[in-house]
């Protein structure tokens, strides 16, 4: 049966708007009832490559068929293909300099390339600081050095995280808040740009957002997708202990404390750590696998070639140990069947409402737990072309403790979608608030991502990105839900519950739908800011949009 969204006064009621304006067409029962299905032992926790993954599919695409959407995959297909090699690497030996190094100890390593064996033998190691190359920043800390056949050694985070008056790097990056030139993936492509066969980076729990265990903790799994050149990637990834680091500059004879201070001005050059070489020899495992993305659209009446697209991953982590009740499913109830059902209720809302003028896409990403991967796919090879793609509006956890006067903005100052959102939240009579621990770089960890940095303006909405300031009980009852949250991340106790108040995240699903809508009826493309990554890289397909 197909469920129409609620309109009038019970719209106004469920969705918890706070004013009674154009109220959203969002209904937090229907929220609820689409992840207590998802989040059920019957979907197995929604593992890619699993019998969960086939039930999860059939029963996303059923509710697409159910609203009267269209295929929106290839060749008029539900779904779009996502080729996946595991990666797991084995018991094996390395060493840096005479340093013996064991792995999730002094090192943590891994690969994404489909081999049976990382073989390194003797290969000179150097140190790159940040390791970032940003002309439109004026910053390039490789100088020109090769790095062929070599293990580059990075600075985690940007250059300016720890700079200090004085030094070039201040302010050159955003300060606190990282750009994805802080990010880890962004250092291990650039490595692979580079030439280098190899590529550590220096562990400090500050720098990183996350300790050591954190690091560790896949045991040298990983995930990439099926490229075309395996060799685009970088043989051998992974991190050093700061305690290793410290030791293998030492017996290099350097100072890393000095070195990181050299790091911060804009004339540091590579240096290498003389005397200091790295072989490895592990074994590794490649499985290959197929997952699948799920898109339907809805096309628009004067410019179906433009596309407004709504995103979520509906992969969770499924099976893992026994928690202390014996539960081993990882339901991933907000991450993200909520994100899902979200997406769900955006469907069935514009689909109850008259055409727009440009495409609407409705996708579901596969992988993202590992990758992402699915929406990394989709950018490789896009069903609808990027230059055309007006934004992508993303759901990545929200929160599940009623109204809320405010939002959570990820990735303040990246883009003008920022001004929509602020527009539409005080349409809802509420404000924005950016995110709390901008250094951690949330903005480059999810789906959107995949398609921003292919120079689509994008909005995420992700409700851990700060504590919300609740209706009932302000910021401090807002930090007890996120503490709560946090607790359950990515655990067995991460499920639906029927105490949940989905009203404050119905309210931000509203919020896309303002927006989306305003979208989807103009000629508006929104744009990067001044400054951002993304902006040149738009550019380019400037002439597509004319």
């Amino acid at each position: 049966m197909i469920r129409l969204p609620l309109t009038g006064l019970a719209a106004l009621m469920l969705t918890g708007s706070l004013t009674a304006a154009a109220p959203d067409p969002i209904s937090p029962r229907r929220l609820s009832a689409d992840v207590k299905t998802l989040a059920s032992d019957a979907f197995d926790g929604r593992a890619p490559g699993t019998p969960g993954e086939a039930r999860t599919v059939d029963w996303l695409v059923a509710q697409f068929k159910a609203m009267g959407l269209q295929p929106g995959g290839p060749d008029g297909q539900w779904t779009q293909a996502v080729p996946l090699i595991r990666t797991q690497t084995g018991q094996g030996t390395m060493r840096a300099g005479a340093m013996p190094l064991v792995q999730g100890q002094g090192v943590y390593v891994s690969t994404v390339r489909p081999v049976d064996r990382v073989a390194i033998k003797d290969a000179p190691m150097v140190f790159v600081g940040y390791g970032v190359h940003a002309p439109e920043r004026g910053w390039d800390d490789f100088k020109g050095v090769d790095l062929k056949g070599k293990i580059a050694v990075f600075l985690v985070n940007d250059p300016d995280f720890e700079a200090v008056a004085g030094d070039d790097a201040k302010g050159r990056f955003g300060d606190r808040r990282m750009t994805y030139y802080g990010r880890w993936t962004y250092k291990y492509e650039e490595a692979a740009r580079q030439g280098a066969i190899g590529a550590l980076i220096v562990h400090d729990t500050p720098g990183a957002g996350y300790g050591w265990a954190t690091v560790t903790a896949p045991a040298g799994e990983n995930y990439d997708i099926v490229r075309s050149d395996p060799t685009s990637r970088i043989l051998l990834q992974g991190w050093l202990s700061g305690e290793s680091a410290s030791q293998l500059f030492a017996a290099a004879g350097l100072d890393l404390a000095q070195q990181r201070a050299r790091a911060r001005r804009a004339d540091f050059r590579p240096v290498e750590l003389k005397g200091q070489t790295f072989s490895a020899d592990l074994p590794v495992t490649t499985v290959r696998a197929e997952s699948r993305n799920v898109l339907a659209r809805l096309p628009g009446k004067t410019h179906p070639d433009e596309v407004v697209m709504f995103g979520a991953h509906w992969d969770a982590y499924g099976r893992g140990a026994p928690d202390s009740q014996g539960r081993v499913i990882r339901p991933g109830a907000n991450d993200d069947a909520l994100g899902v059902a979200g997406v769900l209720e955006l469907a069935r809302a514009f689909k109850a409402a008259p055409p727009t003028d440009r495409s609407l896409v409705f996708a579901l990403w596969t992988g993202e737990e590992r990758g992402p991967l699915g929406s990394e796919t989709y950018a490789v090879k896009p069903v609808y072309p990027l230059g055309k793609t007006v934004a992508n509006l993303t759901l990545d956890i929200l929160q599940t403790a009623g109204p809320a006067r405010d939002v959570m903005l990820v990735g303040d100052g990246q883009n003008d979608l920022e001004d929509r959102l602020k527009a539409a939240a005080g349409a809802q009579g509420r404000t924005v608030t950016p995110e709390a621990l901008p250094e951690r770089g949330l903005f480059y960890r999810a789906d959107h991502f995949s398609v921003a940095r292919r120079g689509v303006p994008t909005l995420l909405l992700m409700a851990i990105s700060g504590a919300p300031d609740l209706v009932a009980g302000g910021r401090p009852a807002g930090q007890k839900w996120l503490d709560g949250y946090m607790r359950c991340y990515h655990q067995t106790c991460d499920a639906w519950d029927a105490n949940w108040d989905l009203r404050g995240a119905a309210a931000d699903v509203g919020l896309l739908y303002r927006i989306g809508r305003d979208l989807a009826d103009g000629r508006d493309w929104p744009e990067w800011r001044t400054g951002s990554e993304f902006k040149a890289i738009r550019s380019e397909s400037a002439a597509e949009r004319r």
